[in-house]
C-alpha cells in the first residue's frame, strides 16, 4: 500500500501560470520541500533556480501549444539543461499528429531527447485532444524516439486534462519501458488514486498539498 511519503516521491510540484514570479517559484521550492516532492516542475523563464540537493528540477518546453519548429524546442531543452534542469516536459507537435504525421511527431521528440543529453524527457501528448488510436500512436512514436515518460497533458488545453482511461491506455501501449505522467485537473487525493490504479508512476501537481493531506 502506498504511503503519503510513497506519493510525495511521485510528485512534480508545478507552478507554470505565466504570470508567476521568482518569488512565487521560492515559495514553490518551499513548499516542495515540506512536502517531500519528488521535483518542482517550472517555466524555464525561471532557470537556474537552487533547490535543496534531494530535489529535482522538471522544465516545460515548447509549453504550452507544441506548435514551435523542432529546432526552437531543442535549443529551449538545451538551454534548460545548461541552466540547471534534471528533466524536460516537452509538448508534441499535435498538428502533425492529427494529420497522422507520426514520423514528424517521432523526429520532434528525437531531436529534444538529443538535447536532453543524459537528462530524463517527459513528452506531453495532450491526451484529451486525441483519439484512442492517436494516444497510441503517440506513445509509440515516443518509444520510438527513445523518450523516458509519456505525459497526459499540460492542464492549460480547453479539452481537458488527465482522465484514468488515457493514462490506463497510455500505461497498456509502453508497458514497463516508459514511465507515465498523469497531469492536468488531479486535484484531491481520489483522483490522485484513481490516476495511479490506472498506471501512472508520476503525477503533476499543482494542489500537492490538498492531494497528500488526503491521502489515507
Amino acid at each position: 500500500m502506498l504511503t503519503r511519503q510513497n506519493v510525495a516521491q511521485m510528485i512534480d510540484h508545478t507552478l507554470l501560470k505565466p504570470e508567476a514570479t521568482h518569488e512565487d517559484v521560492t515559495k514553490l521550492i518551499d513548499e516542495a520541500s515540506h512536502l517531500g516532492t519528488f521535483s518542482v516542475c517550472v517555466s524555464p523563464s525561471m532557470l537556474p533556480i537552487e533547490t535543496p540537493a534531494d530535489l529535482k528540477v522538471a522544465v516545460v518546453c515548447g509549453f504550452p501549444s507544441g506548435a514551435v519548429p523542432t529546432e526552437a524546442k531543442a535549443a529551449d531543452a538545451a538551454h534548460s539543461v545548461a541552466n540547471g534542469a534534471d528533466e524536460v516536459d516537452m509538448v508534441i507537435n499535435l498538428g502533425a499528429a492529427k494529420e497522422g504525421k507520426w514520423d514528424v511527431v517521432r523526429d520532434d521528440i528525437a531531436a529534444v531527447k538529443k538535447a536532453c543529453g543524459d537528462k530524463l524527457l517527459k513528452v506531453i501528448i495532450e491526451s484529451a485532444v486525441l483519439t484512442d488510436d492517436e494516444i497510441v500512436a503517440a506513445c509509440k512514436a515516443s518509444m520510438e524516439a527513445g523518450a523516458d515518460f509519456v505525459k497526459t497533458s499540460t492542464g492549460f488545453h480547453p479539452a481537458g486534462g488527465a482522465s484514468a482511461h488515457a493514462v490506463k491506455l497510455m500505461r497498456e501501449t509502453v508497458g514497463d519501458k516508459l514511465g507515465v505522467k498523469a497531469s492536468g485537473g488531479i486535484r484531491d487525493a481520489a483522483t490522485a488514486k484513481e490516476m495511479i490504479e490506472a498506471g501512472a508512476s508520476r503525477l503533476g501537481l499543482s494542489s500537492s498539498a490538498a492531494v497528500l493531506e488526503g491521502w489515507n
